[in-house]
């Protein structure tokens, strides 16, 4: 089944790098592994740096999903989450987290000018209080993942390049 749904992961990954954004995917199972929700990776079409699929789904589970539930749910990835994401899905409190790329496979692809940490999640769960299970990178699914994510990660840099999407309201004076 952890395969499948790592498949899944990176046909969401394939769609977001198909409409511009880097091809990352995410999708989060209750404990039968019966699928809650999926997100696709919106960085350049939202804009916003914090919009990772990882991240996306710890947010679904805050709001969607009893303590108990979060705990007995699974986020399976395309890639290991970036450090920022690990912090979201232990502070939602995920209790699995299958990924098919580690941090360090997916370094060995990022262009030129990512804004990616060099931490990886298992090192941001081990701070924590509370025990994580992570399974990964999954060797079975190494080849398609690299050629999903090295075929089209984006060489922009940051999305401080991009145009604002959203003119913020000026805090009166």
């Amino acid at each position: 089944m952890d395969l499948a749904l790592l498949r899944r992961c990176l046909d969401l990954a394939e769609q977001a790098g198909q409409r511009g954004d880097d091809p990352f995917g995410s999708l989060l199972t209750d404990a039968t592994g019966h699928v809650l929700a999926e997100a696709r990776n919106a960085v350049w079409t939202e804009r916003d740096a914090t919009a990772h699929p990882e991240l996306m789904m710890a947010r679904w589970a805050s709001h969607h999903l009893s303590d108990d539930q979060r705990a007995d749910s699974s986020l399976y990835t395309s890639c290991e989450p970036c450090a920022m994401c690990a912090a979201g899905c232990y502070l939602a409190g995920v209790g699995r987290v299958v990924f098919a790329l580690s941090n360090e496979q997916l370094r060995s692809l990022e262009p030129a000018g990512s804004m990616m940490l060099n931490l990886s999640a298992t090192a941001v769960f081990a701070h924590g209080r509370r025990a994580m299970t992570i399974v990964g990178p999954m060797t079975a699914v190494t080849a398609e993942a690299r050629a999903v994510v090295g075929g089209s990660w984006s060489t922009a840099a940051s999305v401080a390049s991009l145009p604002p999407r959203d003119q913020a309201t000026p805090h009166p004076q």
